[in-house]
C-alpha cells in the first residue's frame, strides 16, 4: 500500500462511516510513521515561506491522523470487550501494532471478567488476593481448625504465606502464631 493524502482521506472516511475497522496492511503504522516523517520534513523547510500552503496542509495531516488513530482505538476497545464477553474474536485486517493492542486489552479484560465469575461462583479474588482477606506470615504450625464461618482453615506450618478472612487473621495474630505481610 502506498500511503499518500488521498489514501488517508480514504481511510478516514471508511473509519468515520463503518462501524468495522477499515482494512489496512500489517504495516500500516510503520508507513504511517514514514509518511508523518516525509511531510514533517517538508513542513519544517516550508517555515521560510511566509505565505505557506505546506503549514496548513500539514496542520490537517496531523488532525486526519489523530482523527484515523482515536476511531480506530474506539473499535479495538469496542472489539476486545465483545471478545471478551462472548470468547469470539472476529478476524479483521489491522496493523501489527493494533493485533498486538488487541492481544493485551482481551488479557486486561478477560482478567477482569474473571472477578465476575469468581463472585458468581463465590470466590471474588483480587491481586491482592481474596478480597475482605489479610495476608499473612505463619510463624508458629498451626493445626487445622474450624472458624466462625464454619469453614475450615490450616493446617499452616511455620514461614507459610496465607490470606485468610480478617477475623481469623486478628486472631492468629493475636495468639502470636502469625504475622502481617
Amino acid at each position: 500500500m502506498k500511503l499518500d493524502y488521498d489514501e488517508l482521506r480514504k481511510i478516514y472516511r471508511l473509519e468515520k462511516n463503518n462501524s468495522r475497522l477499515a482494512e489496512v496492511d500489517d504495516d500500516f503504522l510503520d508507513l504511517l510513521t514514514d509518511f508523518f516523517k516525509a511531510q514533517k520534513k517538508d513542513y519544517l523547510k516550508s517555515l521560510n515561506d511566509l505565505p505557506s500552503i505546506k503549514a496548513k496542509t500539514f496542520s490537517n495531516l496531523k488532525k486526519i491522523i489523530g482523527e484515523i488513530f482515536s476511531i480506530r482505538e474506539k473499535k479495538l476497545l469496542n472489539k476486545a470487550l465483545i471478545a471478551s464477553r462472548t470468547g469470539d474474536l472476529e478476524k479483521e485486517p489491522m496493523s501489527l501494532q493494533e493485533a498486538q493492542t488487541l492481544e493485551a486489552l482481551l488479557l486486561v479484560l478477560n482478567k477482569h471478567q474473571s472477578i465476575l465469575n469468581n463472585i458468581f461462583n463465590g470466590k471474588p479474588k483480587s491481586e491482592k488476593g481474596v478480597l475482605g482477606k489479610v495476608s499473612l506470615k505463619i510463624i508458629q504450625s498451626v493445626p487445622a481448625f474450624m472458624g466462625a464461618d464454619m469453614e475450615e482453615y490450616g493446617p499452616f506450618t511455620k514461614d507459610k504465606s496465607v490470606a485468610l478472612p480478617e477475623k481469623i487473621a486478628l486472631l492468629l495474630i493475636s495468639r502470636k502464631l502469625a504475622e502481617r505481610v
